[in-house]
């Protein structure tokens, strides 16, 4: 399938590894330009060696209003404007409700939510100026379906729902697609830090089989390919009457209707 990207540049923040290094990768494979940002300069610098093609780094921490104006505007100007904004950047927060602090709740929804929020406001500009402007939100399924032991994002996850579905209503009218990709278990760096906290005498195997087993009707973790596929055909011209949606990746995950 051609999806027809090229020509068309994309800022996926959180793009240096997991998930974000694949959606570039996937991207720049369908002929688009990326634009990646982490907050380490030296993994940015890295990935966007190893992604090769046209692409750009920047180290931006998106819980710094300034710092994602400065992002979105160096973005916009190497490329001459930003058609795609993929909202990458967050993390699993594990804890239930009595560990989490106050100041524990503020920085995950900083992470999340307001990275979102930040992100889209100061690329909104640049997105009125294009042809086929998209946003694509990667959230989790944990905002539809809420587990005690990941609290913040649980809660946290599900305005960030909410945000997709508003913003896609407020924006259709001036063609801006807004939609949310919601993963479950998918294989990343993170999920190894969660495994050594939670599980440290299991082997990473052995982790992800026993959370899959438990929770994950397909029986096993998602590949970043497998997300990374539906993020570019949603920026694509096929996905052109897509919008408000949400999008589980997630094997099954998600005892909801």
């Amino acid at each position: 399938m051609k999806l027809g990207l090229s020509g068309r540049h994309a800022l996926v923040t959180g793009g240096s590894k997991g998930i974000g290094y694949g959606i570039a990768a996937e991207l720049l494979a369908e002929g688009a330009s990326v634009t990646i940002c982490a907050r380490t300069a030296d993994e940015v610098a890295a990935a966007a060696t190893s992604l090769g093609g046209p692409v750009s780094g920047h180290a931006c921490d998106v819980t710094d209003p300034a710092a994602v104006e400065a992002l979105v505007a160096a973005a916009a100007g190497e490329r001459g404007g930003i058609d795609i904004l993929v909202n990458n950047a967050g993390g699993a927060h594990p804890g239930g409700f009595e560990d989490l602090t106050d100041d524990d709740w503020k920085r995950d929804l900083d992470v999340k939510l307001f990275s979102q929020i930040r992100c889209t406001r100061a690329a909104l500009p640049h997105l009125r100026r294009s042809a086929a402007p998209r946003v694509i939100n990667i959230n989790a399924v944990y905002a539809r379906y809420p587990d005690p032991a990941f609290f913040a994002t649980s809660v946290n996850r599900a305005a960030c729902h909410n945000l997709t579905k508003v913003l896609a209503q407020q924006y259709g009218p001036e063609r801006i697609l807004v939609n949310s990709v919601n993963i479950g278990f998918v294989v990343t760096p993170q999920w190894e830090n969660i495994r050594a906290r939670r599980a440290p005498d299991l082997t990473p195997d052995e982790f992800f089989a026993k959370l899959a087993a438990e929770e994950v009707p397909l029986g096993r973790f998602g590949a970043v390919d497998e997300v990374s596929g539906l993020v570019a055909f949603l920026a694509s011209d096929r996905a052109s009457y897509i919008t408000g949606a949400s999008i589980d990746v997630a094997g099954g995950m998600g005892k909801y209707s």
